[in-house]
């Protein structure tokens, strides 16, 4: 009788960096590694806040005469800061009718309170949305970089107080 002889397999995941688990190669870790750095990119803008908001002494506020003052003093950023500011006003207008439209709405037909209290709160988040959106299009948000203004005025208010100090 012949000896039947098995032969050792020796596994490849670790010299071609694949994860042990994976069977199709072509969704292996780079793939989740895009995944990663396009989500990082969505959310860059918290680290350009996260300046001011880790600070050990926090920034004092501001008053509606600092801002204009920033906006005359900044040729470049100025105007895109003033535009933000007016797109508040969109957010704020669609919260309000949002949140009183579906909470009257859901209070005509349930009589509950509690759920004319969750659709006022929900009414006022998805109005604060639309409103938005109605700005970013009246307004042409999408043509400003608000993100680099607000940033600008940050570290220009920065700076004004340390040169107060």
């Amino acid at each position: 009788m012949d000896k039947v002889r098995i032969e050792e397999v020796h596994s490849t995941a670790k010299k071609q960096g694949i994860a042990a688990h994976t069977h199709i190669k072509g969704l292996g870790l780079e793939y989740w590694k895009g995944y990663k750095d396009f989500w990082c990119e969505r959310f860059s803008f918290l680290s350009n806040y996260s300046k001011f908001i880790k600070r050990d002494k926090p920034l004092p506020p501001w008053s509606v005469s600092d801002v204009e003052a920033f906006i005359a003093f900044d040729l470049v950023h100025g105007p895109a800061l003033k535009t933000a500011r007016e797109a508040v006003n969109f957010g704020l207008t669609g919260s309000v009718i949002g949140a009183v439209s579906t909470a009257g709405f859901t209070w005509k037909y349930s009589r509950s309170l509690h759920g004319a209290g969750l659709s006022f709160l929900a009414g006022g988040v998805f109005g604060w949305t639309f409103g938005q959106e109605i700005a970013n299009h009246w307004l042409q948000l999408y043509r400003l970089d608000t993100l680099a203004a607000q940033t600008k005025f940050l570290n220009w208010w920065e700076d004004k107080n340390e040169r107060r100090s």
